[in-house]
């Protein structure tokens, strides 16, 4: 099974990407937080969420409250403990200057999110697809 941690404040982007999750051939088991401070606390382990498991993948939307996913991406990226995580910045951003800063800070992948429902589910499918069946993750 396929551990995802979805960062998204968007309570209507989540809700569609967990729809669109429950449909994909990937078994996944997604975990949502909504805020840039809460995707950090979570992957450190830090209070309430210090028996968690650390995700397999990090799906990371850019414009966050609290600490934005700009921020976050570079945080994971500079922890030793957290940099191999593979991270997927899903933002409806599709302006360069957020796709190059996402690449030079070591984004796995950089996808804008679709205005169609049919092509949101679609990709999100497919990005889960081809991580859960034809990458190798790190071993946990």
């Amino acid at each position: 099974m396929l551990r995802l941690l979805l960062v998204e404040d968007n309570v209507a982007d989540a809700r569609l990407a967990i729809e669109a999750l429950r449909e994909c051939t990937v078994a996944t088991h997604v975990t949502v937080v909504s805020d840039g401070l809460q995707a950090l606390a979570y992957l450190r382990r830090e209070g309430q969420n210090a028996k968690v498991a650390l995700p397999d993948l990090v799906l990371l939307d850019l414009n966050l409250p609290k600490k934005d996913g700009r921020e976050v991406l570079v945080a994971i990226k500079a922890d030793e403990a957290l940099k191999h995580l593979p991270v997927i910045i899903f933002s409806s951003s599709d302006a360069d200057q957020d796709v190059l800063f996402a690449y030079r800070h070591g984004a796995s992948s950089y996808l804008i999110k679709p205005h169609a429902l049919d092509s949101y589910f679609s990709l999100l499918q497919e990005c889960i697809t081809f991580w859960g069946t034809r990458v190798r993750l790190p071993v946990r």
